[in-house]
């Protein structure tokens, strides 16, 4: 186990973090680089955050898959959130979504499991959800459900949405709550149908949300639930929190999801962050609209867990 101590972070101002995030998305997540490129690019501009004091980091396996485990000072470990990173189903890590969970370690009190599923287009669907299906089905074994909470980021919300699913269809049981941050829901959306999105949207283009979406699936599977859960029954899900930005590509999948899911009896929170770009909870400790989000997500584990 290695422990990463330090404090948070001076805050930044949303101008600043805009266009520091905006170098990201150029530098990082641009279609016309390898994607070993974005990988090694991505990692090195979001893996330096500084974690709150206390904060532990631990490596381990979990159903066949590797993952970080972030811990803090006062977490309990009967108390768990598995979240998959974000990335397009192609980049990102564990390392990217440190800060998010450390700093909601701290708040709930609980452990935060991050898997490193397979990458397209290397692993292409159905590696990734098999990999997700595998530390969920690990972790509900070993534990009791109202102490699991489900999250995911960007693609890896559509790719925790999609583990829930087919859970759900296998009647198998359920974790007790499910954590969305800006997920990506629908491949099949034209991401320029929304000029004005596109034009505000600081990170994703839709140049590259259909990269990585040929990357990971055949245009023909597009439209399956396990690859675009939006299109799936949202009936039978536990709560849910989604997150999202009114500056992103992606927000309107997370509005017909908190429609969809609220029509069908689901326990729905559903919060936009106004001027708020794609996956801003991420800035955690340096941004104040994310230790927002992060404090949300932390009222929604300790609700939804209260039993176990």
């Amino acid at each position: 186990m290695t422990s990463r101590r330090g404090q948070r972070g001076p805050r930044v101002t949303p101008a600043i973090l805009r266009a520091g995030v905006r170098v990201i998305g150029r530098r990082c997540l641009n279609p016309a680089l390898p994607w070993p490129v974005q990988r090694s690019r991505l990692d090195r501009l979001t893996g330096a955050a500084v974690l709150p004091r206390g904060t532990a980091v631990a490596e381990q396996t979990i159903g066949g898959v590797r993952a970080e485990v972030v811990s803090g000072r006062a977490a309990d470990s009967s108390r768990t959130v598995v979240h998959f990173h974000g990335g397009g189903y192609c980049v990102g890590s564990a390392g990217m979504l440190r800060a998010w969970a450390a700093h909601l370690s701290a708040k709930a009190g609980c452990r935060v499991v991050l898997p490193e599923y397979r990458l397209a287009p290397e692993h292409p669907h159905p590696a990734a959800i098999d990999d997700a299906r595998a530390v969920l089905a690990a972790l509900l074994g070993a534990a009791k459900p109202d102490s699991l909470v489900v999250s995911g980021d960007s693609a890896g919300g559509g790719l925790a949405l999609a583990a829930l699913l087919s859970r759900r269809d296998e009647g198998a049981e359920l974790p007790a709550g499910c954590i969305l941050l800006s997920p990506w829901l629908d491949l099949t959306r034209d991401q320029r149908a929304v000029p004005d999105l596109e034009r505000r949207d600081v990170l994703l283009t839709p140049a590259w949300l259909d990269a990585c979406a040929r990357a990971y699936a055949d245009p023909q599977a597009w439209s399956d639930v396990l690859v675009s859960p939006l299109y799936a029954a949202h009936v039978g899900l536990p709560p849910l929190l989604i997150q999202a930005g009114t500056d992103e590509l992606l927000a309107p999948d997370a509005e017909s999801l908190a429609s969809s899911a609220a029509a069908a009896g689901v326990n729905v929170t559903y919060t936009r962050w106004p001027r708020m770009w794609h996956d801003f909870p991420l800035q955690a400790g340096l941004l104040a609209a994310a230790d927002s989000a992060v404090a949300q997500a932390a009222w929604f584990v300790r609700q939804v867990t209260a039993s176990s």
